[in-house]
């Protein structure tokens, strides 16, 4: 129990897949209970273990991770953000992932990426940047120092 438990408290006691609190008192059997789980189904891939929900889990076998984008957010094509973090990590650099009709739309974009990704990708450091173009605004994720507000 204690790497669950080293886990869970490096992870702030979120399920890093949906997001949502993991409760550290329910049964490990139930389906919002705690379990240890890593970013991937590639058992070669080199990585950290992460908290999920033993739910979330074990749908991850069986279907692709998704992590949702919240409908408060308006954002046309927005990307799918697993796919973003794994580049990210591996690659660095610079990614736009989603268009907004407004600036206002588009910090509230950024915003909630900054602090999502601070939980998907612990240890690398995210930001997020605006650029207006063609009447839009667009939501860019950078790691490091690349990203402009």
């Amino acid at each position: 129990m204690s790497l669950l438990d080293d886990v869970a408290e490096r992870d702030g006691w979120r399920c890093w897949v949906c997001d949502e609190p993991v409760d550290p008192d329910e049964s490990v059997n139930d389906p919002r209970g705690p379990s240890v789980d890593s970013r991937t189904a590639d058992r070669k891939a080199k990585v950290a273990e992460r908290l999920a929900h033993r739910g979330c889990n074990s749908r991850k076998g069986a279907v692709k991770v998704a992590v949702a984008w919240p409908q408060r957010l308006y954002v046309v094509e927005p990307a799918p953000l697993i796919a973003v973090a794994d580049r990210l990590e591996r690659k660095g650099g610079r990614e736009m992932v989603g268009r907004c009709p407004t600036r206002k739309d588009a910090q509230e974009a950024a915003d909630w990426l900054v602090d999502r990704f601070s939980r998907l990708l612990p240890g690398v450091p995210v930001t997020a940047g605006i650029e207006a173009g063609g009447g839009q605004f667009l939501v860019i994720l950078a790691t490091g120092a690349t990203g402009r507000r």
